[in-house]
């Protein structure tokens, strides 16, 4: 099932809920006070330098809470997607029980449920993985480069469900700091910098523009003839009222790392936006460059432009950023 909607205008792939029943529980009703209906959702933040990234998911993970490890196959568990031919081994066979997704292709709040509806037993896990399989691949014009995940899986910390309540969270891919193309290698890593596992009640979404004046007045790129191009970019850091030269750019050295970096682009009318999802709650300082190449491997000199406060509240609400001065 293939699914697309929309909430708050921000970005996400939902992943949703797991079932014990699904990987051969009991057979018997749970006990409602017992379990918990769980959903975990994947979301993107495109990268500039790729046309598509496949990523190749197999299954979801939960590890602990006493009932040992609990799998949950694509197109084989209850209630998951149906696989689907994207993902290839080498002898450009169908991998079995894997779905390939292209992670640029969901932004915003549009989301892709690969389960849904299940219950699971409420408690403490010490794990969530989240299983890739072979076949995943960054497209660059005509050419498939081979994307690989360590150990083909991205594993996250101890999460809580609570008895009878309704958990929701997201995986979210800032592809801008996990996706990386070592000098001289033809394959990407999708590395866990920058992939990070919120909870959906604890998180907001932000959505902003650049007025167009400010980027003629720092030599900004405005009005390209292709759209899908940025002319700036904004890095977006944890605490507000932060110093400009005490940030880092993607794999910088300075006091204050990036939570998240969005790129800003021109709607082909007279807006320049750039849009965040899935952010914690809390107080934030937005800073923007009309500089749009950052090797996350190195220390680049960023120049930022400018620099503001954001608030962002839970709940999925939308926070609006206008930089006009």
């Amino acid at each position: 099932m293939l699914s697309k909607h929309q909430s708050c205008k921000a970005f996400v792939i939902s992943v949703a809920a797991l079932s014990l029943a699904a990987c051969g529980g009991s057979d018997d009703e749970p006990n409602v006070a017992d379990t918990a209906t769980f959903t975990l959702a994947i979301s993107d933040a495109p990268v500039d330098e790729a046309d598509a990234v496949i990523a190749c998911f197999s299954a979801i993970e939960l590890v602990g809470n006493g009932d040992g490890q609990q799998t949950f196959v694509i197109g084989e568990s209850d209630n998951t997607l149906a696989s689907n031919d994207v993902c290839k081994d080498s002898d450009g066979e169908t991998i079995p029980n894997t779905y390939g997704v292209d992670l640029m292709s969901y932004t915003g709040s549009d989301a892709l449920d690969l389960v849904a509806g299940v219950e699971v037993a409420a408690g403490t896990y010490g794990q969530l993985r989240l299983v890739m399989s072979e076949g995943s691949y960054v497209q660059v014009g005509e050419q498939q480069i081979p994307l690989q995940v360590p150990s083909n899986e991205l594993k996250f910390d101890s999460i809580t469900l609570d008895a009878g309540g309704n958990a929701a969270y997201t995986v979210e891919f800032d592809l801008r700091q996990a996706l990386v193309n070592p000098v001289g290698q033809d394959v990407y890593f999708l590395k866990p910098r920058g992939v990070r596992l919120v909870n959906n009640l604890e998180v907001g979404h932000v959505e902003g523009s650049i007025a167009e004046a400010l980027l003629i007045e720092n030599s900004c790129s405005v009005a390209p003839s292709d759209t899908t191009e940025p002319v700036a970019a904004v890095y977006l850091y944890e605490g507000s009222d932060l110093e400009i030269t005490a940030l880092a750019d993607v794999g910088g050295a300075e006091t204050h790392q990036p939570y998240a970096v969005a790129a800003v682009y021109f709607d082909n009318v007279s807006a320049y936006t750039f849009s965040v999802g899935y952010v914690a709650a809390g107080d934030y300082s937005a800073a923007w460059t009309c500089q749009t190449d950052d090797d996350p491997e190195a220390d680049d000199d960023i120049t930022f432009q400018g620099i503001v406060d954001v608030s962002v509240s839970g709940d999925e609400t939308v926070t609006t950023v206008d930089i006009s001065g």
